[in-house]
């Protein structure tokens, strides 16, 4: 669609019901209007070979399938396609002009209720992902399944999704995503397609190749009243029709990278229970790593799309780079034990950034000081009190109460057998022992990442601290020097040790970390 035709429907003048406004949003094959109470879904005319929508009756067809398919889990949200119609030189969805394209109409669901908005503003219960389990479940236990839909659970054709994401891929330098890692990726999913032949067999005859949902991810639920799942895959069969657990294992990616993985877990108990599918736990890796390639290489297309903004572009490199970043972490954390990692620094030295991004990148249960004092003061996390050092929930007594806390946390963790990083100061030797003592009783490796950089950087980032409102830390550079003079650094005789400077590159820093830590970069 022309750039003035799309301009022309931002008026609201060319809808047919009155609406006090018109945003757009859009996606690498979509343009979506929203208006008061609806949103038009125009498909762009693209092809990228996996989809096509470049003509005007393919467009038609895959608006009709969109609404067919998506009815099954969204039925009263999805009312039919309208024509787009030429109107004096614009466009409008209503009149008799010349036809120009096919929308998809729906109600607009409300956007404070979109699984992604509730899990960025951390509002989201297991009660939701059970719900959203049990739906799920029910949905695929109802799904069609025949001989034609068994033939996606083949080998061969799950080998071509996976080779195709590769080549797809591997045509975009702008990416951050190294040769290497690149081959590590399809080395190690053509070596799982090669042992796992009996497992892929035993999916296919026990019916569990359906036709599935194929997008089902956190942007695409909303927990209405009742669940609505939306925007399921209708351009192409081949990613619709899919083991189950490759369709789960969509949204337990999603909640990974949202570091939200404590809610699998409530998800995934509910939908076996309703399955009865235990069997789909062998799979969810492999479905997880192919999964987040993928959302990586659809992100990476509006790299290329000239309807996108600079500032769209690079965030969608940034979300792109995460994405791999995670597929490639999945590899990775099956070469590290149950462990135990502590933080150790001094406010504003960049411990949470190490914690939270080496979490993410090797699935990592992490716990956080400044999360468990305010559990334990009853005070939401972004609360704030400008009280003086060791006033207030930083007392002596306080302190020792959020040790104990994070302690709990750590062997309740360790006992199922989960690595956990432990977010907090550490500045006393004597908390660490107790971690290390910790870990020495129930045989796991025990690690110190101690943070550090100049201060000058640290009292740039506390400053800049207090201006974010989504901040949780307390920490004020008023109180550095007041906290360093009770730091208490550890030594190489308290286990295994490394300084961290975090002035220099992050990525470099979770390298290093990374081989400190006995993960290496590839997988053999």
């Amino acid at each position: 669609m022309e750039q003035r035709l799309v301009k022309s429907l931002l008026k609201s003048t060319a809808y047919p019901e009155p609406t006090s406004t018109v945003a757009l949003l859009q996606t690498h094959v979509s343009y979506l209007f929203l208006t008061d109470s609806f949103v038009y879904k125009v498909k762009k005319p693209v092809d990228f070979g996996f989809l096509n929508f470049s003509t005007l009756d393919r467009r038609l067809f895959y608006c009709e399938e969109e609404v067919r398919l998506n009815s099954r889990l969204c039925p009263e949200i999805y009312l039919g396609v309208v024509a787009v119609r030429e109107a004096v030189n614009e466009a409008a969805f209503f009149g008799d002009g010349k036809l120009v394209d096919y929308a998809v109409k729906m109600k607009r669901l409300p956007e404070e209720r979109m699984l992604s908005r509730l899990l960025a503003e951390n509002r989201v219960t297991a009660t939701d992902l059970q719900r959203i389990g049990r739906t799920v479940a029910e949905f695929h236990l109802k799904a069609d399944h025949n001989s034609e839909i068994d033939n996606y659970g083949s080998i061969e054709a799950i080998r071509r999704n996976w080779e195709e994401n590769f080549q797809q891929v591997a045509a975009n330098p702008e990416l951050n995503l190294t040769e290497s890692d690149l081959a590590m990726l399809r080395a190690w999913a053509s070596d799982f397609l090669l042992r796992q032949q009996p497992l892929f067999a035993r999916r296919v005859a026990g019916g569990f190749i359906r036709d599935c949902d194929g997008d089902l991810h956190a942007d695409n639920i909303c927990l209405t009243e009742r669940i609505c799942i939306f925007d399921c895959i209708e351009f192409n069969e081949r990613f619709r029709y899919s083991d189950t657990a490759a369709d789960i294992a969509f949204l337990l990616m999603d909640l990974d990278f949202h570091q939200k993985a404590p809610l699998a877990e409530a998800f995934l108990h509910e939908y076996i229970q309703v399955t009865g599918d235990r069997e789909v736990v062998q799979l969810l890796d492999f479905y997880k790593v192919y999964r987040a390639v993928v959302r990586g290489k659809v992100e990476s297309f509006r790299l290329h799309d000239p309807s996108c903004s600079a500032e769209e572009r690079q965030a969608a490199k940034e979300r792109a780079s995460r994405y791999f970043r995670l597929a490639r972490g999945y590899l990775l954390r099956q070469h590290l034990p149950p462990s135990l990692i502590i933080t150790c620094g001094l406010m504003g030295s960049g411990k949470s950034t190490i914690a939270t991004e080496l979490a993410f990148e090797l699935g990592l249960a992490i716990a956080s000081s400044d999360l468990v004092r305010k559990e334990l003061a009853a005070l939401p996390p972004t609360a704030h009190e400008r009280l003086e050092y060791a006033e207030g929930i930083y007392t002596p007594a306080y302190n020792q109460a959020t040790y104990e806390k994070l302690l709990a946390q750590a062997e309740t963790a360790l006992r199922r057998g989960q690595s956990i990083i432990i977010d907090a100061t550490f500045r006393r030797q004597t908390d660490r022992t107790r971690f290390r003592q910790l870990a020495e009783r129930l045989q796991v490796p025990f690690y110190i990442i101690q943070t550090g950089c100049p201060e000058q950087l640290v009292k740039e980032r506390l400053e800049a601290r207090q201006q974010n409102p989504a901040e949780v830390s307390d920490g004020r550079w008023e109180l550095f020097y007041r906290q360093q003079a009770e730091f208490v650094p550890p030594t190489a005789a308290e286990g295994r040790y490394i300084f961290i400077d975090t002035s220099t590159s992050i990525g470099d820093n979770l390298g290093v970390i990374r081989r400190f830590l006995g993960v290496l970069d590839h997988v053999a």
